[in-house]
């Protein structure tokens, strides 16, 4: 069942996506060679914490850790590590859930570790913010569910890029992960209608194949958790929290629209 979001409730999970996005640039700039992903973690978890909410994350379906940090060919889902040192142009990416008061916050960010990256590397990190900006302007009341997958579906796969099939946005609130669910590919036309209130989490997760005939999925390594591209080639993730409005989409972040 889709849950819509009262102005009440709307003003906390805005509070704690902003709350997010303050701890997320935090620890981008505490991010760097030498680091390992579990001093990331806990250092996330304190500050989660301090801020009188609880990381979303942590005991989730058994997962062991309080945020994701997915390396270079790691999509989502990777798991902090004393063992995983950060090194200069390693590309990270951050996933990051609270909650507080209630409500949950769910965000995702990739960036290059001590370096602006190659051109290959910044260009995927423009192919997925700019399929989320896709994903967020077809978010529009009366529209499907869809077509914000169709958005970015076919923003990241017009640019030879391949997307993720298992792994899905979501409506987030008091559930982390409720309906809909929102797939980063598909027609348009389907699915339930947008509607003032609604809540939801957008986001791409792309790859550029080695081999443009490769259309091998994604895939789940042995810790039951870590999703990888199929031929090691490195991956984004983003992830943004929007909210469908009568004066059109708005993105619950610090910095406004994207």
């Amino acid at each position: 069942m889709i849950i819509l979001k009262s102005a009440a409730e709307l003003a906390l999970i805005r509070e704690n996506a902003i709350l997010l996005d303050g701890i997320i640039a935090k620890l981008e700039q505490e991010a760097c060679p030498g680091l390992s992903t579990a001093q990331l973690d806990r250092q996330a978890e304190r500050w989660i914490r301090g801020a009188g909410a609880e990381p979303a994350f942590k005991g989730y379906l058994g997962y062991p850790a309080s945020i994701c940090t997915s390396l270079n060919e790691e999509i989502v889902h990777g798991i902090p590590s004393e063992a995983r040192v950060l090194r200069e142009g390693d590309l990270l990416s951050l996933d990051i859930g609270l909650r507080r008061r209630g409500f949950y916050a769910d965000k995702a960010t990739t960036f290059v570790i001590g370096c602006q990256g190659s051109p290959a590397l910044r260009e995927l990190l423009a192919v997925a913010w700019e399929a989320l900006r896709c994903g967020v302007e077809a978010a529009q009341i009366g529209s499907r569910v869809s077509d914000i997958s169709h958005a970015i579906g076919s923003f990241i796969e017009a640019r030879g890029y391949q997307v993720v099939r298992h792994f899905v946005g979501h409506g987030i609130g008091r559930q982390m992960h409720e309906e809909p669910q929102i797939p980063d590919y598909g027609l348009p036309g389907r699915g339930a209608r947008l509607r003032a209130g609604m809540v939801l989490c957008l986001e791409p997760m792309c790859w550029k194949p080695q081999d443009a005939s490769d259309e091998r999925e994604e895939q789940v390594a042995v810790d039951g958790w870590t999703v990888r591209t199929p031929g090691g080639e490195p991956a984004a993730h983003v992830e943004e929290m929007v909210w469908v409005s009568e004066g059109g989409p708005q993105v619950l972040r610090r910095k406004g629209s994207l």
